[in-house]
């Protein structure tokens, strides 16, 4: 096996954690990659992986060294592949991954006019609201809300997804607005369980000092449209995205609360697999989400 198909598969034989995976990749049998990663390791004189019957993970070595392997590896993709970067025409399958609420309420609807926009291109939308890794899955691109952790892959910005206080005017009607944050305390609130600090509400007061709550209620949900519902049907307060209220603010079915006071908003990410060498579609993708995301794109109707 040659030097660059050596790096190549010590690279997938890290992000797979498996030596019978990269193999399959690569059309050879799992010995021919063990021996493959074996024959490394004693042309370096180091252990580049910890072998165990739940798979291999790189030594401290390992890691520096497939470090230095992806730079490589993205520097012979950049040379193979810059016929194709450079060609105007955008096509090919365009895999993209984003949470459940934001999916359908707005990709949907962007993903339909960007097809529009470039027919040659085909679209598999995935839809989950647990982490997902890019390279295992095969995903060209993720839609991240919040804080993005260190990592190797790429990322642009979109915007922002601003937050809201909403309850049901039935519910208002019978325990009564609140006016300031501490009031909270006293109120039933419906819990998103997965942002926002769960159970501690963070708002901004009108005088800019920060106040953390402690809220209660009688539901919480790692569902956005779970949360939605219960506000809806006047169970309690909520928290939500803008995106996530709108229709129902527009109709009537629950209305903002405390809106003199700000709530945390989060930024809004697209993620892909390496920083350099973007393909082309992902390039295009990336800046239509861009320009539809601009200013309040939340109050829009999709």
């Amino acid at each position: 096996m040659d030097r660059v198909t050596g790096v190549q598969l010590f690279i997938r034989v890290v992000e797979t954690g498996s030596f019978s995976k990269a193999a399959q990749e690569f059309g050879i049998t799992q010995p021919t990659a063990t021996k493959a990663v074996a024959a490394t390791e004693q042309r370096l004189g180091a252990r580049l992986l910890h072998r165990s019957t739940r798979g291999v993970t790189p030594t401290e070595v390992g890691a520096l060294y497939y470090d230095k392997c992806k730079l490589i590896a993205r520097e012979i993709d950049e040379a193979d592949n810059l016929a194709t970067l450079l060609q105007s025409r955008v096509g090919g399958t365009l895999r993209i991954s984003t949470s459940v609420a934001f999916g359908r309420r707005a990709m949907v609807p962007l993903v339909l006019r960007y097809m529009r926009e470039h027919p040659d291109v085909m679209v598999d939308l995935s839809f989950d609201d647990r982490y997902v890794n890019l390279v295992e899955q095969g995903i060209d691109l993720a839609i991240r809300m919040g804080r993005l952790a260190d990592s190797t892959l790429g990322a642009r910005y979109l915007g922002t997804n601003p937050w809201l206080m909403v309850a049901a005017p039935k519910y208002l009607k019978r325990h009564g607005t609140p006016r300031r944050a501490t009031e909270l305390a006293r109120h039933a609130c419906v819990i998103y369980s997965s942002v926002q600090g769960d159970d501690r509400w963070t708002l901004t007061t009108p005088a800019g000092d920060e106040k953390a709550v402690a809220v209660k209620g009688p539901m919480r949900s790692n569902n956005l449209s779970a949360v939605l519902a219960a506000a809806r049907d006047g169970m309690g307060l909520a928290m939500l995205p803008w995106y996530v209220a709108r229709e129902s603010l527009t109709d009537g079915t629950v209305q903002q609360v405390l809106a003199d006071h700000g709530v945390p908003a989060q930024d809004m990410h697209a993620v892909f697999p390496s920083p350099k060498l973007v393909p082309l579609k992902v390039q295009t993708f990336i800046a239509f989400l861009q320009k539809e995301l601009a200013g309040e794109w939340w109050r829009r109707d999709p």
